[in-house]
């Protein structure tokens, strides 16, 4: 057996075990199985993350687009209605989610995308106090722990890697995007085998799914749980070459075989989005077989979410929702989020609370007998919920923040969501006031109509903006 597939993934299989776990327990969906069964046969954990792709190219979601892998996990587990993402930008979101923390407090102020050929990007990324849950659960709970597919925390030093940070296996790239067949950003070679650059042609979904195959199969005979951090580039464009201006070039590069699937979409984007997104969720459903196959399943929490919203430029959809990809509408913010746990989740199950990514962190570690004494985290830990079998939520805050960047001509962006209300500034249209209970798509602005309660919680994300680049500046290496 390949040694590189000798890892041990505690870690990873206690993570999306204790997430899960949480937001059952929120609404007692969660089967009889007790905390303390939990600590001592804790599952595997698959955390499947996509990138690019919005609210509208799920099935289960409304989507025209055929995901009946994606589906199944919903069918067969709990869809999330409200589930947000740290951050509606590639970087950020992956930051809040390995560290439970907002990007606003990351210590190089990660709030846009780490561009690939940018000098000063170079020298920034994850630091090595900025600690994931794959080294808590790794170090402190004995797992097992792989990523396999993107990471687009730091590429220009090998301190900014995967395996630098909890995870034993890396196979994968460090950049946002890469051409799907030659695995190179334009013309720079960029996929991993831990710490060395490898030379791969194939597909790069394809490539993803079959490395996660091999992984599962080498965890089915051990003892050990497991965290598969499994993060696809797909559905997001490829970074392609282009010999006459000696330059990368976005291009969406779709197969053949999977435009075929997809011919009924009439928009030429659309349809190569469409057929980059069945190639995915072809992965997923060979994931789940792989799962059924090795016996693994039973024991195996499964979560499929997205990076963040969608890009309409590259054949992405967030419709209804109002916003894209880069912007802090609930179309950038609000993903689709399937989990499954066969025996402790009731199929069909849906989730209407607002819980987000930055929950994950503090939960996977309660569930997990791990202290978080010595953690600033952003979010909450849902275990209470299963202990004690609380049916009710209490409202909570969210808060975002984008930063400015030139080189995609992308300005400041601010949000906050208080209970149902939430305030948003844009670097174009001003400022918004929603009531997203009565206005999900946050069609109707009540700036004007409720000045008193746009004041406060504008004076709320001020008041957390500040908190966190003081916490950024004063923890800068």
């Amino acid at each position: 057996m390949d040694s590189l597939y000798q890892e041990r993934s505690d870690a990873s299989m206690k993570t999306l075990s204790l997430s899960l776990l949480s937001h059952l327990v929120c609404v007692g969906i969660l089967s009889a199985t007790s905390a303390a069964d939990l600590k001592v046969n804790r599952p595997n954990i698959v955390l499947i993350f996509s990138d690019d792709q919005g609210w509208n190219d799920v099935g289960a979601y409304g989507s025209e687009i055929p995901t009946p892998n994606i589906d199944r996990l919903a069918k067969e587990g709990i869809k999330f209605t409200h589930f947000y993402s740290a951050s509606s930008i590639c970087t950020p979101s992956r930051f809040g989610l390995l560290t439970g923390r907002n990007p606003s407090r990351s210590h190089d102020r990660l709030l846009g995308a780490l561009m690939f050929m940018a000098e000063e990007d170079k020298v920034r990324g994850i630091h090595s106090d900025e600690t994931t849950i794959a080294t808590v659960l790794r170090d402190q709970a004995g797992y097992d722990t792989a990523l396999i597919g993107k990471w687009h925390l730091g590429h220009g030093a090998p301190s900014f890697l995967p395996v630098n940070h909890g995870f034993d296996l890396f196979r994968g790239h460090t950049g946002g995007c890469i051409d799907y067949f030659t695995m190179t950003y334009g013309k720079i070679p960029d996929w991993y085998h831990g710490l060395d650059l490898v030379s791969e042609n194939g597909y790069a979904t394809e490539l993803i799914a079959d490395e996660a195959t091999h992984y599962l199969e080498s965890r089915a005979k051990s003892e050990k749980p497991f965290f598969l951090y499994l993060a696809y580039n797909a559905p997001h464009f490829g970074k392609g070459y282009s010999p006459k201006d000696d330059a990368p070039v976005n291009i969406m590069q779709a197969q053949a075989a999977d435009l075929k699937r997809v011919a009924s979409i009439e928009d030429k984007v659309r349809r190569e989005f469409a057929a980059m997104t069945v190639n995915l969720d072809d992965g997923v459903g060979q994931v789940l077989e792989t799962l059924d196959q090795t016996g693994l399943a039973d024991n195996t929490l499964v979560i499929f979410l997205t990076d963040h919203g969608g890009d309409p430029v590259y054949g992405g959809s967030n419709l209804p929702l109002r916003g894209t990809k880069a912007t802090l509408f609930e179309g950038g913010l609000r993903v689709p989020c399937v989990m499954r746990w066969p025996g402790q989740i009731q199929p069909g199950t849906v989730i209407d609370q607002p819980v987000g990514s930055l929950d994950l962190f503090p939960t996977f570690c309660s569930l997990g007998g791990v202290e978080t004494d010595d953690h600033v985290l952003d979010g909450i830990d849902l275990s209470p919920w299963l202990l004690h079998e609380s049916a009710e939520m209490k409202e909570r805050e969210f808060f975002w923040e984008l930063g400015a960047h030139a080189e995609l001509d992308r300005q400041t962006w601010a949000a906050l969501r208080s209970g149902s209300w939430k305030y948003l500034r844009s670097p174009t249209e001003g400022e918004f006031l929603f009531d997203l209970a009565a206005d999900p798509n946050e069609e109707q602005n009540l700036a004007e109509v409720h000045p008193e309660r746009l004041a406060e919680l504008r004076q709320h994300w001020e008041t957390r903006a500040e908190a966190y680049r003081s916490a950024s500046s004063s923890l800068a290496p």
